[in-house]
């Protein structure tokens, strides 16, 4: 399991090793830890498909946890604003979370906006090789702002909430994801392109 790196390290606190590994746990809960980082914009629908697929996974007897970007807001992560170092300090703990429920042999679903690649490669990184799985839910702004659940882009527009994503702050969209999907179409056909590619990465069995 790599080692967060992003801080300088203190010599008086030393990695302690667990007698219970990764694979050991991977091997009772008969899979592969995981994570599938869901990144889009706002209303990109990341939410509702990560939970769509968690649902499908866990009717299927596979161990899941999913991570949601306004769940973690509340608690975790409650004291950080939407400045830009407090967005990616958010991010790193988020992907922290998600390491460790990794390493507990988990499939891990996180449903971040995560707008800056650097930050997501970030999050890959702190994972072992092949652990990350970068799905971009990519839905054009105009159907996220019509769609706007939570008002946020009515409040955005109204110079209400600064710094919001696709409106007066950027969204640097994955050259290269693990998948691309179009926001625009049905669940269920979303859901069978992820659990085909599931399958192919071997963390599930058809």
């Amino acid at each position: 399991m790599s080692i967060n790196t992003d801080f300088p390290p203190n010599e008086n606190i030393v990695w302690h090793p667990h007698s219970v590994t990764r694979q050991d746990r991977e091997a009772l809960h008969k899979q592969q830890g995981a994570v599938l980082w869901f990144t889009g914009l706002s209303g990109s629908g990341k939410s509702t498909l990560a939970g769509a697929l968690e649902r499908v996974l866990h009717q299927r007897c596979i161990s899941t946890y999913l991570l949601d970007g306004d769940n973690m807001r509340r608690g975790l992560c409650r004291d950080l604003s939407f400045s830009n170092d407090d967005r990616r300090e958010n991010i790193r703990r988020v992907g922290e979370v998600s390491r460790l429920l990794v390493d507990a042999g988990l499939i891990v679903l996180t449903a971040c906006i995560s707008p800056y690649r650097a930050e997501r490669q970030m999050v890959r990184d702190m994972l072992p090789p092949g652990c990350f799985i970068e799905v971009f839910v990519d839905t054009p702004l105009a159907i996220c702002e019509a769609r706007d659940s939570k008002g946020l882009y009515k409040k955005a527009r109204a110079g209400k909430l600064p710094n919001f994503t696709g409106i007066d702050a950027i969204y640097e969209a994955p050259q290269q994801p693990d998948l691309h999907l179009n926001g625009e179409q049905l669940v269920t056909d979303l859901i069978c392109r992820l659990l085909v590619l599931l399958s192919e990465r071997v963390l599930i069995s058809t």
